[in-house]
């Protein structure tokens, strides 16, 4: 298999599940195990930023209304909300940085957070169900999904999307209001760890596993395109149904990636 053929292969996964509350690191790593060509973390980094693109497009006029009116009392508010929030993801990075903290790269990990993510959302959506829920977004809940999002970094597998929009539902979040902030969130967090990775590797090239720049760029479009349908289609589907589907599909997800990568 040409290595152009597997960088779309990875495009379009991460594309699909990144924004997903299913674990793109656990899905990356299952497809990843059975291509030709292993990709380097500054790969897996940017085509993260693929998926915020789409988000920047999903959201367009949303994110054009926050920027351009920002002063306006509910703008300003839910910018300072994304920016706490963002403060604490980069504050608790930088702390977890200093202590020496590598991501695990471990498969029965993942395999186990991917799984038990999919059991705690079965958990939250049976406990909320029926409850009356919200749209307004509190300084508490802004300061949990900041927390959330954390939690994601330290357990690969949880799914930065899942923890954050978990979190936010469990608090009395409605779920269209939980996936936008999630998302929102993910921009400033997903480019700061791309533009870090970028930044890490032209400073001390690795010359046993360069980085093949146009591969980077190719499957970072892919992932762009892909997750702009997802996203879409997601933000319509979360307006009539649970996430109850997601917790079903984490529990085969993490059972096979258990079962088929050892």
């Amino acid at each position: 298999m040409p290595e152009w053929l597997s960088v779309i292969i990875l495009g379009v996964v991460e594309g699909i599940t990144e924004f997903l509350p299913i674990s793109s690191t656990g899905h990356m790593l299952l497809v990843e195990h059975f291509l030709p060509h292993k990709q380097s973390e500054v790969f897996l980094a940017v085509v993260q930023c693929g998926a915020v693109l789409a988000v920047l497009t999903v959201f367009a006029a949303r994110v054009k209304d926050l920027l351009r009116n920002w002063s306006q009392p509910q703008n300003l508010d839910y910018l300072l909300k994304l920016a706490v929030a963002f403060a604490i993801t980069v504050a608790g990075g930088l702390v977890l940085k200093k202590l020496g903290f590598k991501l695990p790269k471990e498969v029965g990990p993942i395999a186990i957070a991917t799984l038990i993510g999919g059991v705690l959302i079965l958990f939250v959506e049976w406990v909320m169900r029926g409850k009356q829920l919200v749209n307004e977004i509190h300084w508490l809940v802004a300061i949990a999904i900041g927390v959330s999002q954390l939690l994601a970094v330290v357990f690969p597998g949880s799914s930065r999307s899942g923890t954050t929009i978990l979190m936010a539902l469990t608090m009395g979040l409605a779920r269209p209001a939980a996936a936008e902030f999630s998302f929102l969130l993910g921009i400033p967090t997903l480019l700061a760890a791309g533009a870090f990775e970028v930044f890490q590797e032209l400073q001390h090239p690795n010359p046993i596993a360069p980085v093949h720049w146009d591969m980077l760029l190719l499957g970072t479009v892919v992932a762009a395109i892909v997750a702009f349908i997802v996203v879409k289609w997601m933000m319509s589907y979360i307006r009539t149904h649970t996430f109850a589907a997601f917790g079903w599909y984490r529990i085969v997800a993490g059972a096979l990636i258990l079962l088929l990568v050892r």
